[in-house]
């Protein structure tokens, strides 16, 4: 495990990566934020940024979304992975919304997880993202970076990463963080080919270490 000293080198050294870290997901206001990260679970910030184009154009508030059917709204979203699902949700969401909030997303990060389709992932981002609330969200990129560096342990839950990232890591620096480890994960330490070899982190990362000694010895 990396200790308080290495994570900071680690934090450091992505800032200088990626500077201008931010969330990818297109949108105006936190209702569509919301709407934009229900829609990319499991699927990649680009294609929903391209559903969304047109979608918030025709959709701009929590009714609008219930003036059309379920099937015109699962057309709408056929290109995004598990359209169906996603478009009960956030059908169910809105109604919520309506209900209890006015039509309004809440700025309470409990309040947040009692709607339709919203896990702790996306209630961290929206908290973070629209409302400048200090979250860490966990999503397969922070999860990845966090264990392969060995700021978590392999066996860690996504609770327990969060749990661990939010300990080591201070208060200020939570949200910007997540950015920066969603933008190495992304552009640098991918999941299927990660550039170990260009790594300016690799004296550090224990997963990078083996797979250059792996590659070494087929060599």
């Amino acid at each position: 495990m990396l200790t308080k000293s290495q994570i900071r080198e680690c934090l450091d050294e992505m800032e200088n990566m990626f500077p201008d870290a931010h969330c990818e997901l297109i949108h105006d206001n936190a209702f569509e934020l919301t709407i934009a990260v229900l829609l990319s679970a499991q699927c990649t910030d680009a294609l929903v940024n391209k559903v969304t184009k047109d979608l918030f154009k025709k959709y701009k508030t929590p009714e609008d979304y219930l003036n059309v059917s379920l099937e015109e709204l699962q057309h709408d979203i056929r290109s995004i992975g598990l359209y169906r699902n996603k478009a009960k949700h956030i059908r169910n969401l809105c109604e919520r919304l309506i209900e209890h909030y006015n039509g309004e997303i809440p700025a309470d990060h409990k309040e947040l997880t009692t709607l339709p389709g919203v896990g702790r992932k996306t209630a961290n981002v929206v908290m973070s993202v629209a409302f400048d609330w200090p979250a860490i969200a966990v999503d397969t990129h922070v999860e990845r970076i966090s264990k392969r560096l060995g700021i978590c342990r392999w066996k860690d839950s996504v609770l327990e990463v969060e749990n661990t990232l939010m300990k080591k890591i201070p208060k200020d620096e939570w949200s910007v963080t997540h950015h920066r480890m969603i933008f190495f994960g992304r552009y640098h330490c991918k999941a299927q080919r990660p550039d170990c070899v260009n790594c300016p982190l690799l004296h550090l990362c224990r997963e990078g270490k083996k797979r250059q000694k792996k590659l070494e010895q087929e060599i």
